[in-house]
C-alpha cells in the first residue's frame, strides 16, 4: 500500500489501513533506539517503571500484559544489566518492589530524544495541515491505546 493510498471509509478498511500505517511508525521507531541490545520487552518494562515509579513484579506483569515468570526473567536480565534494582517490600517479606536506576533513567531519557529527534526531523517535511490533522489525530490515538 502506497503512502498516498486512500484510507478506506468502512470501519474493517480504516481498521487495517490504521493498522499497518501504525506499525510502520513503530518499526521506524524502533529502529532508532539507542540501545538495541535491550530487547523491546526490557525496554517496556523500564518505560513503565519510569512512568509509573517502583512496583512489584505481580504490578509489572499485569501492566505489561505478560505472565509473572516472563517478568522475573525479564527483570532479572535488567538487574544484570545494572538497571533496575529489586528491593523487599516495606510490609509484605514475600513481595520484592523494582525500580529503576540511575542509569536507567540516563538510558531511557537518551533513548527518547533520539526517537523524538527522528520524529521532528520527519514533522518538518509535512504541511501545516498535515501537522494540524496529527495534532487532532494525537488525543483519538491515544484513546484507542487505553481500550
Amino acid at each position: 500500500m502506497s503512502v498516498t493510498a486512500p484510507v478506506s471509509r468502512t470501519h474493517a478498511g480504516l481498521a487495517s489501513t490504521l493498522r499497518i500505517s501504525v506499525m510502520r511508525l513503530a518499526r521506524r521507531l524502533r529502529a532508532e533506539r539507542a540501545d538495541e541490545t535491550l530487547t523491546l520487552s526490557q525496554l517496556a518494562t523500564l518505560g513503565t517503571l519510569d512512568r509509573h515509579g517502583r512496583m512489584t513484579l505481580g504490578e509489572l506483569a499485569a501492566h505489561e500484559r505478560v505472565q509473572p515468570p516472563s517478568m522475573t526473567r525479564i527483570v532479572s536480565g535488567l538487574e544484570e544489566r545494572g538497571l533496575v534494582v529489586r528491593e523487599p517490600h516495606e510490609t509484605d517479606r514475600r513481595l520484592v518492589i523494582v525500580r529503576l536506576t540511575d542509569e536507567a533513567a540516563q538510558l531511557l531519557t537518551a533513548d527518547r530524544r533520539r526517537r523524538d529527534a527522528w520524529l521532528a526531523r520527519r514533522l518538518r517535511d509535512l504541511s501545516p495541515e498535515e501537522h494540524d490533522a496529527l495534532r487532532r489525530a494525537v488525543p483519538v490515538l491515544e484513546k484507542l491505546a487505553a481500550l
